[in-house]
């Protein structure tokens, strides 16, 4: 049901967007410190959605489909963010495209094997992926200026978002080569199902 808890937190992650844009639109200081926070708690609602509904025993069909959907609009949206905004470091934009990319190919190997009734599940590998890649995201939000604003700006945020990218765009390689290769499994032998 679209108002237990779990979907509730599902759904928070998608109305975070705009106030990120917004956010990070101000270019502030204190509004960096304020959009790292927030996809933060976005972050944190990703994991803790999923334990509720384990936990609660109201996994659902509706959880199952916006959980991935709220995942890759939050990241596509903080990625275009810190690339319109130019907030990502030196060569930043090629992780980021590989993060796009593979976003795209799973979300379309998934609607095409649901079409056949072939689940993909996720995999240890992919929430280190998802990890990874909040981490990242979260600290490059934060950025140098956010930094300062926090009281840290002996930390070089933005070299270190830049770096975290980098091994977010790594697993992201991987668990996209692991999903392609599961999933051309069904393509190449479609019977293989039932």
């Amino acid at each position: 049901m679209l108002t237990d808890l779990p979907n509730l937190l599902t759904l928070s992650r998608i109305a975070a967007i705009p106030v990120l844009v917004l956010l990070v639109a101000i270019n502030a200081p204190l509004a960096d410190l304020l959009a790292a926070c927030l996809f933060a708690l976005a972050g944190i609602t990703d994991w803790l959605d999923g334990q509720l509904a384990r936990s609660r025993k109201q996994l659902s069909n509706l959880g199952r489909m916006l959980d991935p959907i709220a995942d890759k609009l939050l990241v596509g949206a903080t990625l275009m963010l810190l690339v319109g905004f130019h907030r990502l470091p030196a060569f930043g934009i090629y992780p980021a495209i590989v993060i796009m990319l593979r976003e795209i190919l799973v979300s379309g190997l998934r609607e095409y094997l649901a079409g056949i009734r072939i689940g993909l599940p996720v995999t240890k590998l992919a929430k280190w992926k998802t990890a990874s890649q909040m981490l990242a995201l979260g600290v490059l939000l934060l950025g140098d200026p956010g930094a300062d604003a926090l009281g840290i700006g002996w930390l070089p945020a933005s070299d270190l978002g830049g770096f975290l990218l980098w091994v977010a765009a790594a697993l992201t390689l991987l668990t996209g080569w692991d999903y392609l290769t599961a999933g051309l499994r069904h393509v190449i032998q479609p019977n293989s199902a039932g």
